[in-house]
């Protein structure tokens, strides 16, 4: 008897220390609480360091890490590669992760990329990659993306594969410009973007300066900048 008890006791904390094991993404936290709703979690790609990220649960199955958002304009991101590095913004709202943090999850194992967007008339639209991952920061943050599934978007990340991540005060493109200056934002860029999620928000259609939107080109071209997208990412299952 007293040694069923204890191996009755061992299980028992060995269950504890499995359901107190702290999630390295959202996808582990879906894991964890299945029932669990769309929200801000603690999540940890870094050992005992926590970041707040917000996870979709609902979206194709959930456990999704939301990496990058814009809905209505309220955070500037117009802004050095120290803040891209680590992130900012609102988790609720507007915000941007953080490269380091999108590094670490997607070299762990294998990741997909869905990204949502939204025009101000009310359509629309998304682009899917089954694979996804972003090089470290000796590697300049480089972005390996493929597999692209058609949502409406277009594949406007195409030709930005394999491109080091730029802003104005760290330009990695290979410009002879500084693309990040140019297009008054920080992204993969090439020559310069067919995406530029990252830009100055506008109301929809504006040619007035080219390009600096928030555009995703092969849905509304250059000089529309959308009223929302958002970059999301997990393990394939």
């Amino acid at each position: 008897m007293k040694f069923a008890a204890v191996l009755l006791c061992l299980f028992s904390l060995v269950s504890h220390c499995a359901a107190l094991s702290k999630p390295v993404d959202c996808s582990e936290v879906h894991k964890q609480q299945p029932s669990s709703d769309s929200g801000v979690y603690n999540i940890f790609p870094v050992g005992e360091r926590g970041v707040a990220a917000y996870c979709d649960m609902t979206t194709d199955g959930g456990g999704w890490t939301v990496i990058q958002r814009r809905i209505d304009g309220t955070i500037n991101f117009y802004r050095p590669w120290n803040q891209y590095k680590f992130g900012f913004g609102e988790v609720n709202g507007e915000h941007w992760l953080g490269l380091e943090f999108i590094h670490l999850m997607s070299s762990r194992r294998p990741h997909e990329l869905l990204v949502e967007m939204e025009d101000f008339e009310g359509a629309k639209a998304s682009a899917r990659y089954s694979s996804f991952s972003v090089g470290s920061e000796c590697d300049g943050y480089k972005l390996t993306v493929s597999g692209f599934t058609d949502g409406g978007a277009g594949d406007s990340l195409a030709s930005h594969s394999g491109q080091k991540f730029s802003t104005f005060d760290n330009d990695q493109d290979p410009d002879p410009r500084n693309c990040a200056k140019v297009y008054l934002g920080a992204f993969w860029y090439k020559l310069c973007h067919h995406a530029n999620p990252n830009g100055i928000y506008r109301w929809g259609e504006d040619s007035t300066i080219f390009a600096v939107g928030v555009a995703w080109f092969h849905w509304k071209g250059h000089d529309y900048s959308l009223k929302a997208i958002s970059m999301k990412i997990r393990p394939v299952m």
